[in-house]
């Protein structure tokens, strides 16, 4: 099973903030899928990594996707690569848009961002304004100049962003945020965990949404031996407990798309059709749905449409 993707070429790369840069990513063959704010993609690299990144750019802009990229200090080799290696006109090959952060109707919104975080949100609160929807960013980071996009959106939403320099202003008081918060206002949160772990303790569940980097810190039983019988070939995969079902399924012939393999970008996303599910990803697999780099059966065997 493959995903659908689509060839580009590095148009731009532009320095949008201490250790960042924007990719401006332009088609090859004709217009890019269509996506909507809270959508990423999956990046293939010449180092032969996939790496995810969220769509920063207009959804309206049909020949070109926008993203921008950390230099992680601690990278596994697709930041480091791009911000040392990438040149314009590099044929990139990406994967067509998902959205597991949509941006949901509400009458109003506030947005909390920390760092690179910022760029789910970027055409989050453009498309709320362009609607006449009132929506608040509040954007948190060391220092203006570590901020990406920081300049532009102060300039084209002054009245709606306020952008918090921690060094020199401290923390933003999100308890003062949720205590005047209108009871109809939907939250959107991305950045790093404390943030993501100080929103949650202070924004009601139902209004909270949230898109994490990392997989959240958790434990779980001991891993299990289990069989996967893939309907379609017929065929009965063993797992093994020291190994996942991505993984199994790949050594037996059924390759899956995997591009994070800690559960938070949904690129493996397997139809389940019998079994009981173990869920150990950060998105929330819908019914009968699982991802399988992190999930297991909790059954002796599950069904899989392979």
């Amino acid at each position: 099973m493959t995903s659908p993707t689509q060839a580009t070429v590095v148009d731009r790369i532009d320095r949008v903030a201490q250790d960042v840069v924007s990719l401006t990513l332009r088609g090859t063959e004709g217009p890019l899928a269509p996506w909507e704010p809270g959508a990423h993609i999956d990046l293939r690299l010449p180092n032969w990594l996939t790496r995810q990144y969220s769509l920063c750019g207009d959804p309206a802009e049909r020949d070109t996707y926008r993203v921008a990229v950390r230099h992680d200090r601690l990278s596994r080799g697709g930041s480091e690569y791009i911000h040392r290696y990438l040149r314009r006109g590099r044929p990139l090959t990406l994967s067509t848009p998902r959205n597991h952060f949509p941006l949901l109707p509400a009458p109003r919104y506030l947005f909390l961002a920390g760092g690179i975080g910022i760029t789910p949100v970027v055409p989050m609160l453009r498309a709320a304004r362009r609607a006449g929807v009132p929506a608040e960013l509040v954007y948190v980071g060391p220092s203006l100049d570590a901020m990406p996009f920081a300049a532009e959106l102060l300039a084209e939403h002054r009245d709606s962003v306020r952008a918090v320099a921690t060094r020199s202003e401290g923390r933003p008081d999100l308890g003062a945020l949720a205590a005047g918060l209108d009871e109809d206002t939907l939250v959107y949160c991305c950045g790093p965990a404390p943030l993501l772990a100080a929103a949650q303790e202070v924004f009601p569940a139902g209004r909270l949404h949230a898109e994490r980097f990392r997989p959240t810190p958790r434990t779980f039983g001991p891993d299990t031996a289990f069989e996967a019988v893939c309907r379609r070939s017929g065929r009965t995969v063993p797992v093994p407990a020291d190994e996942s079902l991505l993984d199994a399924l790949t050594h037996a012939g059924h390759p899956l798309p995997a591009g994070c393999r800690e559960g938070v970008c949904g690129s493996c996303e397997l139809a389940v059709v019998e079994g009981e599910i173990d869920h150990r990803d950060d998105i929330g697999a819908a019914a009968g749905r699982m991802y399988p780099c992190v999930s297991r059966a909790r059954s002796p065997r599950i069904v899989v449409d392979l």
